[in-house]
């Protein structure tokens, strides 16, 4: 009897772990008996919501190799640590990712997005650009629109991975404008892409919404350039 009050009143005041698993902890006396449950109950919380925030930020799975960071140029104002720290994010700033295939911009993109999780809670979503203008699409076509857009003003970063690999329907260009121009100084953006700006128009068909959506990420932006040969081409070469 005293056992099922003990659960049912863990059960009303939302101690999941304190319910199941309160029998288990030993202790010299009623205080550090008490302690021990509240620590594994805030810890048991703090992994719930970080599973819960990498599972709704969809992250591509990453190898368990060192970042490499000799072939990159950072910008002033910026370095490796204030970017994989995630200072940039409070600031609402954003990143922009340049280079050409396999140099390491995805890889980078998600370190950021999982340091930006598991130290701060950050709520992050992963998108290619192309897949992120079909899902608004298909949302606008449904009647859908405005409640997508609100799950992405929730976020503190989104990512828009592979800028420049697939052109852009005319619907698709707009609604991205729309979304990069409400996060603009309200959340940031980190951006891969293998494209300069100035052939950003291959992606989004229209010179003058080319220069809209430029004008709005480069005001508070930091540049990255990735060179050098790509990582899995050189990985490809010592396994032969």
């Amino acid at each position: 009897m005293m056992r099922e009050k003990i659960e049912l009143y863990a059960k009303r005041l939302k101690l999941s772990w304190i319910r199941e698993h309160y029998h288990e902890i030993e202790a010299d006396n009623n205080h550090d008996y008490l302690l021990k449950l509240f620590e594994r109950e805030v810890q048991n919380r703090e992994e719930r919501k970080v599973n819960l925030l990498l599972n709704q930020a969809q992250l591509p799975k990453t190898g368990n190799q060192p970042f490499q960071w000799e072939n990159i140029q950072i910008p002033q104002g910026i370095n490796r640590d204030t970017i994989l720290q995630g200072e940039f994010i409070h600031e609402k700033e954003n990143l922009i990712l340049y280079g050409n295939v396999g140099t390491g911009k995805t890889y980078l993109a998600t370190l950021i997005s999982l340091n930006a999780i598991h130290r701060f809670g950050s709520k992050v979503k992963f998108f290619t650009l192309a897949s992120l203008a079909n899902k608004l699409i298909e949302a606008n076509q449904k009647g859908s629109l405005s409640r997508l857009i609100k799950q992405i003003e929730k976020l503190d970063l989104l990512v828009l991975d592979e800028l420049g690999y697939i052109p852009l329907h005319k619907e698709g260009a707009e609604l991205l404008f729309q979304v990069i121009s409400m996060c603009y100084e309200n959340k940031s953006l980190v951006i891969t892409t293998n494209l300069q700006f100035g052939q950003w128009n291959h992606v989004f068909g229209d010179p003058i919404l080319t220069e809209a959506v430029i004008d709005r990420l480069i005001h508070h932006s930091h540049l990255l350039v990735f060179s050098g040969e790509s990582h899995r081409y050189k990985a490809s070469l010592l396994q032969q």
